[in-house]
């Protein structure tokens, strides 16, 4: 499955939230999208989800223009794990997982022991089986994490939209939780593209990452080609010094404080 975005632009009035931006993402691979707070990235996400039309550009899914597509049709090839998973209501995590089963099941109907067996190895993927029969409103917020995205499985998708899909989660659950990305996109083939804010984990999870700054792509590469000195501070705005993991080999970023480069203590002092 493919993914494509051909020179998309889009304005909410006047603010231009994109501009011209093309992007790629193929069945197994996982791309990172980065850039600062109001870059894009969300907006970004929504054109390629269908849920969002372009002021301009356009969106193809194995070739077929998305926004022209039945929104049903979309839901059985693109899965969406928004940034807050927030769910009102006391399902149980079965429930909740059952779900994402709907772009498969006609109107009214039960589900079918296919539909069982796919929510059950989705719990299964995302370590939530065992949680099964419990309100998700009783689950800590790493867990009602992993649900949303058991849900999103369920739709049995080619390819997985993740915005800022570790967002509030500990370094622990952090982790946990691109794991189970990285392994959704090596074992299961499902392109995965997550919108991200921190740079490091994004380097180390994913294949190729896109770099967004004011609407715009400035950046679309390997994670070396990328996260450099001169494209980090060009975009974020700060002093930084970057390194390689010593594990992964990737490179990582590390911010220089505002004092160590001689920025804080005039602030402070109101000099």
């Amino acid at each position: 499955m493919r993914l494509d975005a051909f020179s998309i632009c889009h304005k909410y009035g006047i603010i231009i939230a994109i501009d011209n931006v093309s992007v790629s993402l193929a069945s197994g691979e996982f791309v990172g999208v980065l850039g600062p707070n109001g870059s894009g990235k969300t907006t970004l996400l929504r054109v390629l989800s269908g849920v969002q039309k372009p002021s301009g550009g356009t969106v193809l899914l194995d070739g077929e223009d998305v926004h022209k597509m039945r929104p049903k049709s979309v839901a059985k090839k693109i899965a969406v794990v928004p940034q807050n998973g927030y769910i009102p209501f006391p399902f149980s995590v079965f429930e909740t997982v059952m779900m994402g089963r709907q772009p498969h099941m006609a109107r009214f109907s039960r589900e079918s022991p296919r539909d069982i067996h796919v929510v059950s190895q989705a719990m299964e993927a995302t370590g939530v089986a065992h949680l099964a029969d419990r309100s998700v409103l009783d689950l800590s917020y790493g867990e009602r994490q992993r649900v949303v995205v058991a849900r999103a499985l369920a739709q049995e998708p080619g390819i997985l939209l993740l915005d800022e899909p570790t967002s509030h989660l500990d370094p622990g659950y952090r982790m946990e939780i691109m794991d189970v990305f990285k392994s959704l996109s090596r074992c299961k083939n499902i392109g995965v593209l997550a919108v991200l804010h921190d740079v490091n984990l994004a380097s180390q999870y994913a294949d190729r990452l896109i770099m967004l700054n004011q609407g715009k792509k400035v950046a679309d590469g390997t994670p070396r080609e990328v996260v450099t000195k001169e494209i980090l501070e060009s975009v974020y705005g700060v002093e930084s010094v970057v390194g390689t993991h010593p594990v992964v080999g990737c490179p990582q970023m590390m911010l220089v404080p505002g004092f160590r480069a001689g920025k804080g203590e005039g602030n402070l002092s109101g000099n």
